[in-house]
């Protein structure tokens, strides 16, 4: 039986994962600001198979809780094998443009909320010298595009910090997994006009597990995203500037 803290535990994502490690019959404890929606979602998880669901609820860019998050976490699961931090927001990149306020307040959700947390759990899993934290990054990171680069330069900051995380990690047995996924159909996405890249909530969660598992290091989901941004990202900057992406 693995322990799990699930933070970001409302998003689709989020969701779906834990259904799958309740399958299992691991341990869960859900961390989410809307109250009633984890509860909800607790109640879910214990019919399918969890050994134990516990839940927290908070507001992740109230970084000051984040050591109590940690420490009811803890002391509910007696112990953390795995983190996985999937909260966030999809920014409004017009409005961004616009307005500082809204701008840093996305960069405050999508990156520093984050950061603020990997800053507490490394530290904890490095004294313990075990543990695996995944991260939901984007593949919006790998480079920044005028329709989403307030979004994206966020999720650039989540990659980079994790990578310099793993690095850091690797001696002392714990690993980092940096986790990219592309178009997902879930409420947060639900405006945007889907189309042949776009991917199921189930089976990206699926794929998220199956690299925590495997203590990957970074992993693309669904994986084609790797060859897509590969070539977004070989684009001479002269092209590049130019394109509608």
């Amino acid at each position: 039986m693995k322990k799990v803290l699930i933070i970001g535990a409302t998003s689709s994502i989020a969701e779906h994962c834990a259904r799958i490690w309740a399958a299992k019959g691991d341990a869960l404890h859900l961390v989410a600001r809307n109250e009633q929606q984890v509860q909800v979602i607790a109640s879910d998880l214990k019919v399918r198979g969890a050994s134990e669901v516990t839940t927290y609820s908070t507001n992740l860019n109230d970084t000051d809780k984040h050591e109590e998050l940690l420490n009811v976490a803890d002391d509910a699961l007696e112990g953390i094998d795995i983190v996985l931090i999937a909260h966030g927001t999809l920014s409004n990149q017009k409005t961004c443009e616009v307005s500082v306020e809204e701008t840093l307040q996305e960069i405050q959700t999508n990156a520093l909320s984050t950061i603020s947390l990997l800053t507490i759990i490394a530290n904890r899993f490095e004294a313990k010298k075990s543990g695996t934290i995944g991260v939901i990054s984007s593949v919006a990171g790998d480079r920044g595009r005028a329709s989403n680069y307030v979004y994206g330069s966020a999720k650039a900051m989540v990659t980079g910090f994790t990578s310099g995380l793993r690095q850091r990690l690797y001696k002392s047995n714990v690993s980092v997994v940096t986790i990219k996924p592309g178009f997902v159909d879930t409420p947060m996405t639900s405006e945007l006009k889907k189309g042949i890249l776009w991917a199921k909530p189930n089976i990206v969660s699926a794929l998220i597990v199956k690299a925590i598992d495997k203590k990957k290091a970074e992993v693309y989901v669904p994986s084609f995203w790797w060859v897509v941004m590969l070539i977004i990202k070989v684009i001479p900057s002269k092209i590049f500037k130019g394109l509608r992406l």
